[in-house]
């Protein structure tokens, strides 16, 4: 018999987006590509058979909030944290990158630092990726239309909190932390003139305007220095206490409400804000969504912001902006994310190596701790296993990881398991347990804040466009992934 197949899962529970139930299905793949849904697919007609027995078969997750290069040299950090994110199911990586003080640690042109960013992320990436760039001079907004059409570029991104502060904390050196010269200002006009850009390229490419976008990390820098101070000088809290009372929800609540005044202002009709934290945050977008309703928002929250609270055991290691809540806002995230009121959950992984995370001389000075954690390896296990005992279905979550960013960032042929769709699949099983520990991550970490949670469901396979990238505990082959130039086309029917 003709082998017309190269692959076919067989006896996997298929999760899709928008679908009311999961179905006992085989998948045939061909090239790459999702060729064929069907309950019986002969295993003779293709040249390789993976027999699923009866796991689930989730659409690759769309991890859509990493960090690469931040805190290690991008091709090195690319080559771990991308093996960490396949061992959790996950086959595009979405990074939030820009010019300044870490990352590249070099500042000018985008046209002259993107090339750059690619060439050290060629061959590194064992998932498919994708760069978000922040606009952080005006040369870089003047620069925005071409990289949508040159670079594929279909997203960008505002630090709102930089008026003041820099990655870690409070900072008096904004010109040299973000390497941009004295005459600029990286403040709310700059915002705005961002937001100007962006509705320049949706008017010069009006085929692409429902999938260019911006993103906006909302906290209130003038806010943030003010309690910072108080919560320092006071003394009374300490630990992750400390560090939301120091950040605290109103600065994201603020935030959100001038975001979104200026977008309506500029007409910029895409805006996504980033992890909220707190009901305060969730709220605010709430109310902008009914105050401007021809702006499209999309809202999103993290898995660390979904497990975590700041009574988390590993104090400064769970640091990361915006802070980590305490447990009321914790569960308001949860009920918000059920009640459809959030759109999609990502990990926001910044691999901080531990020998780096926290000051030698200080280790218990949250301030002095630097921000952000890896987590991409525990985005999906971590939803289903909080999100099944909150009674969240497994459909829901594959719009939540997978089909929502897909569609909001231009990755048209990812997202759901489909004919026409990328292979992109993950096999799981949602009776296998395991501890968070050390000894089973791909991740150049080291440590996790969440280590010591038990998960009630394992990631055991992860196809990307048909080849296996990661088997039972196991990185297989050659980094394999590809830079995806976005919006890309769409699948038709």
């Amino acid at each position: 018999m003709t082998k017309i197949f190269d692959l076919v899962i067989k006896n996997v529970r298929v999760v899709r987006p928008k679908k009311s139930q999961v179905e006992l299905l085989d998948i045939a793949i061909q090239g790459g590509i999702i060729q064929r849904l069907h309950p019986q697919i002969s295993a003779d007609l293709a040249k390789e058979v993976v027999d699923g027995r009866n796991q689930l078969a989730f659409p690759g997750v769309v991890d859509a909030h990493m960090h690469t290069g931040i805190y290690a040299p991008l091709g090195e950090d690319a080559l771990t944290e991308s093996r960490a994110a396949a061992s959790g199911g996950v086959t595009c990586s979405l990074n939030y990158i820009r010019t300044g003080r870490y990352y590249l640690n070099r500042g000018g042109s985008y046209l002259d630092f993107f090339p750059e960013v690619l060439s050290q992320s060629e061959g590194n990436f064992h998932v498919d990726y994708a760069y978000h760039l922040a606009p952080m001079t005006q040369q870089h907004i003047g620069e925005m239309n071409q990289l949508v059409r040159d670079f594929g570029v279909s997203s960008f991104k505002i630090f709102m909190f930089y008026g003041s502060h820099g990655l870690h904390g409070s900072s008096n050196s904004q010109q040299d932390f973000l390497m941009i010269g004295d005459q600029e200002r990286y403040d709310y006009a700059h915002f705005e003139f961002v937001m100007r850009g962006l509705k320049d390229c949706i008017d010069q490419n009006p085929q692409l305007a429902s999938q260019l976008s911006l993103s906006m990390h909302c906290e209130t820098a003038e806010i943030m220095r003010a309690y910072t101070q108080i919560v320092e000088s006071e003394g009374k809290l300490s630990g992750l206490h400390a560090y939301s009372a120091a950040r605290p929800p109103h600065s994201e609540g603020l935030a959100i409400v001038i975001a979104a005044y200026l977008a309506h202002e500029t007409e910029c009709i895409n805006l996504n804000l980033l992890h909220l934290t707190s009901r305060k945050a969730v709220e605010a977008a709430l109310t902008m969504e009914k105050a401007f309703p021809h702006i499209n928002f999309r809202k999103e929250v993290t898995i660390g912001h979904l497990l975590l609270d700041v009574d988390c055991q590993h104090g400064g290691l769970a640091k990361v902006n915006p802070p980590i809540r305490p447990r009321a806002d914790v569960e308001f995230l949860w009920q918000a994310l059920l009640e459809r009121q959030l759109d999609w959950v990502v990990s926001d992984h910044a691999c901080c190596a531990q020998e780096y995370k926290l000051d030698p001389r200080r280790p218990n000075d949250i301030f002095l701790a630097k921000s952000g954690f890896g987590g991409s390896e525990y985005l999906l296990t971590g939803l289903i296993s909080e999100g099944g005992k909150r009674g969240m279905s497994y459909p829901h979550m594959a719009e939540l990881l997978s089909w929502n960013p897909a569609q909001r960032y231009g990755l048209n042929n990812k997202g759901d398991i489909a004919p026409g769709y990328d292979a992109d699949i993950v096999l799981v099983d949602p009776n296998q347990s395991f501890v968070i520990g050390t000894e089973r991550t791909h991740s150049a970490q080291g440590y996790s804040p969440l280590n010591g949670l038990e998960l009630s469901a394992t990631v055991k396979k992860t196809f990307l466009r048909g080849q296996m990238i990661y088997s039972e505990g196991h990185i297989v082959g050659q980094p394999k992934g590809r830079y995806v130039l976005r919006p890309s086309p769409t699948i038709a029917g």
